[in-house]
């Protein structure tokens, strides 16, 4: 193969930005190379199963991935598992998880796509559901599938080992999810499928069926999993620290500012579309003295303006400046309450920040709780025992001292 030419590196370096694993390599960069002496655009594939009616921005990480391969000219498949949800992907799960009813999997999907536009060009890409083909296979295409696979190679997965040795029960529809989620790179000719890390295993799956129905094998591009708020656990709506991307532009530029300096650098090298020499350069300045607030305060706008609009994203920022100059009144109450450590909600509840435990938790959703300063972003957050300053909204402040 010949030596490749400035744009197909340059299109390899766009690939591998903030990518986890890219299988494999050399086979990507044929088919780059081969695209961009045919002027065939290169078909990329992305499943997400309609499990919950919002996206955030965590999901937005393989997106990205996606607009910027969209915005080099390759053909970009936004896949609707629609069939794939009534299954239930067992990916990463310890225990059978419930499958969805067709009713919820057609109400979420009515908002997956208007969010994912958000990120992907709405007239550059191709939105498919994988029930077109999924439900004419019937009963006898589904044992000729099943007949390409070994259940051998299927309990070398990870998640199917642990449980198998653990006792724990494995239902047969779930290894028919990985053949299921492979056969859409088959009915899609996929040359490049996108996933999560936790993903893995099903996107090979897919290569491998390829190979056995004749096609050549897609490539498969992982996306680290992004870590939530809290910079521990990932991000993810039951563990409320997650930023939806329609979430009001205030609450979205808050949470944002909340993270940890440290943390910052992975949102900008997972979610920012700066070129990387930039961020490196933001980076090196901030080691040498300059304030990371900067960098975090660019970020922010940065992805606020891409959910709303620079103008939304420039008056977040002027309300947070706002806030944050308000400082604390000189006389505001004092609450003493025992029970410590306090669940956020209760806490604010008890202490007459809010009207009930549900309404404080949508509090702490929109970004209107802080405590001594710091946006609350988690809502399952517990307070220790020790004094603290508890603000919610713009007027709302309380002196809380907690005992065990």
């Amino acid at each position: 193969m010949p030596a490749p030419s400035e744009s197909v590196r340059a299109a390899m370096a766009v690939s591998l930005r903030g990518c986890e694993e890219l299988l494999p390599e050399a086979e990507w960069l044929r088919k780059l190379a081969r695209s961009e002496a045919t002027g065939q655009p290169l078909r990329v594939k992305l499943g997400l199963d309609p499990t919950a009616p919002d996206i955030h921005i965590g999901h937005t990480v393989v997106l990205n991935k996606m607009r910027q391969l969209q915005d080099l000219g390759h053909t970009v498949i936004f896949l609707i598992g629609d069939f794939t949800s009534m299954i239930g992907d067992p990916s990463g799960r310890n225990a059978t998880r419930p499958p969805l009813t067709r009713e919820q999997i057609e109400a979420n999907a009515q908002t997956y796509y208007r969010q994912a536009s958000l990120v992907l060009d709405p007239a550059r890409t191709e939105i498919r559901y994988n029930s077109e083909w999924s439900d004419p296979l019937g009963a006898r295409g589904m044992i000729e599938l099943a007949a390409k696979y070994t259940v051998a190679r299927m309990l070398e997965r990870d998640d199917f080992t642990k449980r198998f040795k653990a006792g724990t029960p494995i239902s047969v529809h779930e290894l028919l999810y990985p053949l299921m989620q492979g056969y859409d790179s088959v009915a899609l000719r996929s040359d490049l499928e996108l996933g999560g890390t936790d993903q893995k295993f099903n996107l090979l799956v897919g290569r491998a069926l390829q190979a056995e129905y004749g096609q050549e094998p897609q490539c498969i591009l992982t996306m680290p999993l992004l870590e939530g708020t809290d910079g521990v656990e990932k991000m993810s709506k039951s563990k409320g620290n997650y930023i939806a991307i329609t979430e009001p532009a205030n609450s979205m530029y808050a949470k944002l500012l909340s993270i940890s300096d440290t943390l910052m650098w992975r949102y900008y090298t997972l979610l920012s579309f700066r070129p990387e020499s930039e961020i490196a350069r933001l980076k090196a300045e901030v080691e040498v003295g300059r304030n990371p607030k900067d960098a975090k305060v660019a970020l922010a706008l940065e992805i606020t303006a891409r959910f709303h609009d620079a103008t939304a994203a420039a008056a977040a920022a002027e309300d947070f400046q706002r806030r944050a100059a308000g400082g604390v009144p000189d006389e505001i109450a004092e609450v003493s309450l025992g029970g410590a450590p306090l669940a956020i909600g209760s806490l604010l509840k008890q202490a007459g920040l809010a009207p009930s435990t549900s309404e404080a938790l949508r509090l702490v959703d929109q970004g209107g709780v802080r405590i001594d300063g710091v946006v609350v972003s988690d809502k399952g957050l517990k307070v220790a025992a020790g004094s603290c300053v508890v603000q919610v909204g713009k007027r709302k402040f309380a002196r809380v001292t907690l005992a065990a």
